[in-house]
């Protein structure tokens, strides 16, 4: 029988030498056996089991590690389940025969909770460059202020801290506050009355594009016949229907729409073409 995972403690054996093995942690099992076992095992139901004791043995682990890394905008569960995914993977990737799993597998869970802050967690993306300038910018200004009473450290004593320059230090304070945004609808205080940060913003203005669709066209149709012109008038600014400027010009209702849409066609035409020449003669 396989021997309880779950309850290994520190100065079990290894049937294999009979020499002690060393346990850094009481979360860390004797699985050798199992991982042996798993190696041998073709997919199917009872791989899939075996797989799924070991993970559940080395979860407590997992769960420590995510630890390391609370009260950093993230809540404990998400960190623990972001861990148990890098255990997983360390699980499906270990090789007994290259080492005790826990030297493999603590580095890849680590890696796999800085990967989640790394690129889930910034809420402005940044260039990685800046990234671990920000990095480097917390770990100085802890460094630095480890004394009770010490004053904040300036970008000079960072910079001279790190060998940094001030203008990287600046990029790691500005990639600091880049972290986490502030919601739209955080109350703001103004004046004596509150309001919402989405109350201060400004909203897209549909007339402007009104404007310039105008002013595109104007052209157009100053060079259009004048018959042409008073049809677009009527149609448009007068809201009549093509059977009323049929019976008013004394023409048919379908050379009206003839009119109409070629007219329409020549002023789109004219200002698309004097559009994308401005933009190529920019």
């Amino acid at each position: 029988m396989l021997t309880d995972m779950s309850t290994s403690r520190p100065g079990r054996y290894d049937t294999a030498s009979a020499a002690p093995l060393r346990r850094t942690h009481d979360d860390a099992p004797d699985t050798m056996a199992l991982f042996a076992r798993l190696a041998h095992l073709a997919d199917g139901p009872e791989r899939d089991a075996v797989r799924d004791e070991l993970v559940t043995a080395w979860l407590p682990m997992a769960h420590r590690i995510a630890g390391r890394f609370r009260d950093r905008g993230e809540s404990v569960e998400d960190l623990r389940q972001v861990a148990a995914l890098g255990l997983v993977k360390a699980v499906d990737r270990f090789d007994p025969a290259r080492g005790a799993f826990e030297s493999y597998a603590v580095p890849t869970i680590t890696g796999e909770v800085k990967r989640h802050f790394r690129d889930r967690m910034w809420a402005l993306r940044v260039p990685r460059r800046v990234q671990e300038l920000r990095n480097r910018v917390r770990v100085a200004r802890r460094e630095l202020t480890q004394r009770p009473g010490t004053p904040e450290p300036t970008a000079a004593d960072i910079a001279a801290h790190t060998g940094l320059t001030e203008e990287e230090v600046a990029a790691g304070v500005a990639a600091l506050e880049s972290f986490s945004t502030l919601s739209l609808d955080a109350e703001l205080s103004i004046g004596d009355d509150g309001c919402s940060l989405a109350d201060t913003l400004g909203a897209t203005d549909s007339s402007y594009d009104v404007v310039v669709d105008r002013e595109a066209a104007k052209e157009g149709l100053r060079r259009l016949p004048e018959r042409e012109r008073a049809i677009l008038y009527m149609r448009f600014f007068e809201d009549m229907t093509q059977s009323r400027i049929a019976d008013r010009l004394g023409i048919s209702q379908m050379h009206v729409s003839r009119l109409i849409t070629r007219s329409c066609a020549r002023v789109r035409d004219e200002a698309l073409g004097r559009r994308q020449g401005g933009r190529t003669n920019g």
